[in-house]
């Protein structure tokens, strides 16, 4: 585990104060162990800053190069106790998103595309297997509750004759006040990994 994470975004968080913590992200904090218990996609998970450790408790989700775990550590230390705005914007609507969201940091969507771009019944599937909430956008949608204070849809259009499938993800307006661009990117690539399991 912990392909990118840092010792130093650990102790970051031990530096946090946990009232602080659990006020802003309805986290539970276990004094005995040191360790936090969060939400996160439907599962539950222990974060201990003290032994650098993120479990799932039960399954969990698989994480791409453990970016779900990055994305965690962050939302702990960042997370703001806000309201949704309830209006979803793409990954270049978020400041600074237009020059971030380009090259390597460009969302893998495409994964989406080539999966289900002929296989509407297959993204049903995979979107009903993580939890997801139908929404009327594109030719299917869903949305997922990643955090009750970040949710990600998820839209899909088939391709035709005329034009190729696509595919792609949008945010609560709110979520760059939560999290850096780079994190976003780091949730954006579990959240299209997961499908394609």
């Amino acid at each position: 585990m912990n392909q990118l994470i840092d010792k130093i975004q650990f102790e970051d968080l031990a530096a946090c104060d946990p009232k602080d913590v659990t006020q802003r992200t309805q986290a539970l904090y276990d004094e005995k162990k040191g360790s936090y218990l969060i939400r996160i996609w439907n599962s539950t998970y222990e974060v201990t800053p003290g032994h650098c450790s993120i479990k799932p408790q039960g399954k969990g989700h698989s994480t791409h190069r453990d970016y779900l775990y990055l994305f965690i550590l962050h939302y702990l230390m960042k997370a703001r106790n806000i309201s949704l705005s309830g209006q979803w914007v793409s990954e270049k609507d978020l400041i600074g998103g237009a020059g971030f969201f380009r090259g390597p940091h460009t969302l893998p969507t495409q994964l989406l595309a080539q999966a289900f771009g002929q296989d509407l019944s297959a993204f049903l599937t995979a979107g009903k297997r993580l939890g997801g909430k139908p929404l009327s956008m594109a030719d299917a949608a869903f949305v997922f509750e990643i955090t009750p204070q970040i949710p990600v849809a998820v839209l899909l259009w088939l391709g035709d004759e005329e034009f190729e499938s696509r595919s792609k993800l949008l945010f609560d307006k709110t979520i760059d006040r939560h999290l850096a661009l780079d994190i976003v990117y780091a949730l954006a690539v579990e959240v299209c990994h997961a499908f394609i399991i």
